[in-house]
């Protein structure tokens, strides 16, 4: 069957070498939410503030060129990252010698694609390569579920070696997709780096009850930061429904693949992907009520939530600070329509003082909202003593339901982003005093309303007045 998706899932590939001051019309909304701190000109949610493209174009180049030099003198100086980690993991079952690839087997193309992708991998990357499928041919399910290896370990990378690993692999047996997930994982195991996996595979699991899709979800739910990006080879409608539930489940990405440029690009930019820096979460468990709740200093933060769950937490706010915070929510399964996430700020004796929510009733893969709470300088302050800081307390809800044939657990995938900057001189903003500039817009335009409705009338009867005189 011709896949008619084709091309929707394809990466256009990674742009290189943008200026800095280049306004970057394709960021998605996940990616607009994380990256606090915040312009101070955007506040998600109940504070927004739209100015035109050109003049936010003008004021990022003049923030580019300003940095310049702090930039440049920044590169100069060694950074000292863990090495990222990255595991090919390769379906070397029996459908891969299906000769429907640019006129050759699915496993020549991964083959002459993974010897591209070996020759262009980064020196800085530890790259390691695990296979399903390549050693069982028999017709024995409990052997052929297990048939998942490390063909080559993840480490600095030994380009000749790992060629001729490669070109000894031949479609033998089964597709136990999970447990080659859970191999992969365990390759990766340990220290800080950033770790990838890069799923490559023509089919569905074959090795049921163990669904890959909850694997991936019980990976995630470590809260050990491990993306699993999937491409399926020329794949039906079930393999890309489930190597999409596998990879949405980690944050990743799922691709399909047709010809063999396009799996040695995309293979290629993942790798490369995993070398970029990245800000990694800090992993935190919310408290079920004020009290409790831990307290976050500014930073990106990662949680899990139950459906309809409410999480606390804590952020100390000084005067003459500015609180900033943000959060998402991943539906990583299916949910029912009608759904929402609610952020508020609240001090700890329960009066609300800012919040921000949002709500939707299609498909979606995340839902965001966020807030900010201006704390005014205390003029009567002493210099001599330590200012007290104000202890705010964030509540995170959802309103996620899912069908009874939809596992709730684990949890979903939370990301909260906390940041503290110079509140203004004079905080004008009308959250300063609990509440949102939402409703001072509301209340702004019901006194034009009544004042309109009263000269309106007035009029009117002066109008009525001036007939029945004539």
């Amino acid at each position: 069957m011709p896949d008619k998706g084709e091309g929707k899932g394809k990466d256009k590939g990674k742009e290189k070498g943008k200026d800095k001051g280049e306004c970057d019309r394709d960021m998605t909304s996940r990616q607009f939410l994380f990256g606090l701190p915040l312009d101070p000109q955007y506040h998600p949610a109940m504070i927004i503030s739209k100015r035109p493209a050109i003049a936010l174009c003008g004021v990022l180049a003049t923030l580019a060129v300003g940095l310049l030099p702090a930039s440049a003198s920044a590169a100069d100086e060694p950074v000292n990252r863990p090495a990222p980690k990255v595991d090919l993991v390769l379906d070397v079952s029996g459908s891969m010698q299906a000769r429907d690839i640019d006129g050759q087997s699915r496993m020549a193309a991964a083959k002459q694609a993974f010897n591209e992708v070996l020759d262009a991998t980064p020196e800085e990357v530890q790259l390691g390569i695990r296979t399903l499928g390549a050693n069982y041919p028999g017709k024995d399910t409990k052997v052929g579920c297990k048939d998942t290896k490390q063909l080559y370990p993840v480490g600095p990378l030994d380009r000749t070696e790992a060629k001729t690993a490669v070109a000894t692999l031949a479609p033998t047996g089964w597709t136990p997709i999970g447990p080659a997930l859970l191999g992969a994982a365990d390759d990766l195991e340990g220290g800080n780096a950033t770790r990838r996996i890069v799923l490559i595979t023509d089919g569905e699991d074959t090795c049921a009850p163990l669904d890959p899709c909850e694997v991936a979800r019980d990976i995630a739910a470590k809260g050990i930061h491990l993306v699993i990006d999937t491409l399926g080879l020329v794949p039906d409608d079930k393999t890309r429904k489930q190597l999409s539930c596998i990879a949405e489940a980690t944050g990743g990405t799922y691709t399909s693949v047709r010809h063999t440029n396009e799996l040695s690009g995309r293979v290629t930019q993942l790798v490369d992907r995993a070398a970029d820096p990245v800000a990694t979460p800090v992993v935190t468990q919310g408290a079920a009520s004020c009290a409790q709740a831990p307290e976050l200093k500014p930073g990106l933060y990662s949680d899990r939530e139950k459906f309809s769950e409410h999480r606390w937490y804590r952020v100390n706010v000084l005067p003459g600070q500015e609180l900033r915070a943000s959060v998402s929510v991943a539906d990583d399964r299916a949910v029912d329509k009608d759904y929402g996430v609610l952020l508020r700020a609240v001090t700890t004796h329960g009066r609300e003082i800012v919040r921000g929510s949002e709500s939707g009733d299609g498909r979606t893969d995340v839902i965001s909202t966020g807030l900010r709470y201006p704390k005014p300088p205390d003029d009567n302050a002493d210099d001599s003593v330590e200012p007290t800081p104000e202890a705010v307390c964030l509540q995170v809800s959802n309103a996620f339901s899912a069908p009874d044939s939809v596992k709730t657990t684990p949890g979903l995938p939370v990301e909260l982003t906390v940041d503290l900057v110079d509140s203004p001189d004079q905080p004008s903003d009308i959250a300063a005093f609990g509440l949102g500039r939402g409703w001072w817009l509301l209340g702004l335009m019901a006194l034009t309303g009544l004042l309109a409705g009263l000269i309106w009338g007035w009029i009117s009867r002066w109008r009525v007045a001036v007939w029945r005189t004539n």
